[in-house]
């Protein structure tokens, strides 16, 4: 894990080897397993500091800053640049949120697949980081937002034979460990590889080690474009757009009222607009 003091502007994108797949049925044994653990420090921790964690926001004013942690892994919306800063749209939204509620934004990258635990963890207090809103995790965390909105497609090369889901079948698909995106790629039953962000999923593709990808359409498209990668995608039909959030601890209203009207009062007087048309080109909600 690596913090950062938040500051700097877009820049080149470092590139890392690819994690390899691993078995379903062990990966869903680890991940229920982390989950309880992480669920029943948490209900331990209700127990005796009930007082303490209604007072969160509190806690935070006294110390003056709020830590929040996202990938770093995801262009544009979080990734370090060549200065060794995380920059992008989801550091750019969890400062500003941060100054209106008169607090300095330490940013804490992690990987994906542990960030909910690291949360409840107390190794940071919240998570800008594109993470969409779902029943399963709003079982244990909260949720302030969603602060834009996007949906599932699937990218190929130029050419490919892949043109529907039902082609995806005997291919490979590469996709980020952790996301929404690999419970139903394996849902599916197709052969998958994981990798920990974006950057190592356009790499995989454009290299020819996986058929597919698949990943919130509008990150995919902006890297693909940024880069010049040449490519194919078609939506899933059968996907609703979804909106991303930011994740809290459960038990701290006050702390997720102050971030929601810092994130409203944003939208209301342009500079929502003005960062997502920095970052992403167009306005997201």
């Amino acid at each position: 894990m690596q913090v950062f003091l938040q500051s700097g502007e877009s820049a080149n994108i470092a590139w890392v080897k690819p994690r390899r797949s691993i078995n379903w049925e062990k990966k869903m044994t680890v991940r229920r397993t982390i989950l309880k653990s992480a669920i029943a420090a948490a209900s331990l921790a209700v127990l005796g500091l009930t007082a303490a964690a209604a007072e969160e926001l509190d806690t935070l004013k006294e110390k003056g800053v709020i830590r929040i942690s996202m990938s770093g892994a995801y262009p544009p919306f979080n990734f370090v640049n060549d200065e060794n800063k995380v920059v992008g749209f989801d550091p750019a939204i969890g400062t500003e949120i941060a100054k209106r509620m008169g607090l300095e934004a330490e940013i804490v990258t992690t990987a994906w697949d542990g960030i909910i635990g690291g949360l409840l963890a107390n190794k940071y207090d919240a998570i800008v980081g594109s993470m969409t809103i779902t029943e399963e995790r709003d079982e244990v965390v909260d949720f302030v937002g969603p602060y834009y909105s996007d949906k599932r497609a699937i990218f190929t090369k130029p050419g490919s034979d892949i043109t529907s889901l039902a082609d995806l079948e005997g291919k490979k698909v590469g996709l980020t460990l952790g996301e929404t995106h690999e419970d139903w790629a394996r849902a599916q039953g197709y052969s998958i590889n994981t990798y920990k962000g974006l950057p190592e999923l356009l790499l995989e593709l454009e290299n020819g080690r996986v058929d597919a990808i698949v990943n919130d359409s509008i990150a995919a498209i902006l890297a693909m474009t940024a880069k010049g990668q040449e490519f194919a995608m078609f939506d899933d039909p059968g996907t609703k757009p979804f909106g991303a959030g930011i994740a809290i601890r459960e038990g701290n209203p006050e702390l997720a009222a102050a971030m929601q009207a810092a994130l409203d009062s944003m939208m209301e007087d342009g500079t929502y607009l003005a960062l997502a048309e920095k970052w992403i080109g167009a306005d997201i909600r």
